[in-house]
C-alpha cells in the first residue's frame, strides 16, 4: 500500500470538521492521522482566535492540545521568503500565503475549503458549495 504524503490542514478546513458541518464531514475522510499532519504555526493562531471565540477556553485546549500531537511547522526564514514568493505569484494574503508555502517546503499537500487555494499545484481543495 503507497503511503500518503504529508498534509497541511488549512485553517477553514480545521473549522469546518470541528463544527461537524456537511462539508466537515466530507472532510473528515480527508483528515490526516496526526502523524502526517503538518500544522503551521499561523493555523494555530487562527484556530486558537476562532475557538476562543465561538467554542471557549476549554475546546480551544484541546484543540490546540491536539495540533501539538502534529508535526508543528514554525514560521522561518525559508518558508517566509517562499510565502513571500506565493504572495507574488498566486496574489495570496500573508496568512494564506504561509500555510500555502508551509505546505510547499515540507513536499505537503494542501487541504482547504478556500477558493482562493482552487487550481494551485498539490492542493485539495472543498468546495463550501456543499454546506448545508
Amino acid at each position: 500500500m503507497a503511503s500518503r504524503p504529508p498534509r497541511v490542514v488549512d485553517t477553514s478546513a480545521w473549522i469546518e470538521w470541528l463544527t461537524g458541518s456537511a462539508l466537515g464531514q466530507q472532510l473528515g475522510k480527508q483528515m490526516p492521522a496526526a502523524a502526517d499532519c503538518i500544522v503551521p504555526t499561523v493555523v494555530q493562531l487562527e484556530l486558537s482566535k476562532w475557538l476562543w471565540r465561538e467554542m471557549g477556553e476549554a475546546v480551544s485546549d484541546q484543540v490546540l492540545a491536539y495540533t501539538l500531537t502534529c508535526r508543528v511547522a514554525e514560521l522561518d526564514t525559508p518558508i517566509a521568503l517562499l510565502a513571500a514568493q506565493m504572495h507574488r505569484e498566486h496574489k495570496l494574503a500573508t496568512a494564506d500565503a504561509i500555510v500555502y508555502a508551509t505546505a510547499r517546503h515540507h513536499g505537503a499537500e494542501l487541504l482547504t475549503c478556500d477558493a482562493h487555494f482552487e487550481g494551485l499545484p498539490n492542493v485539495i481543495c472543498a468546495s463550501k458549495a456543499v454546506r448545508h
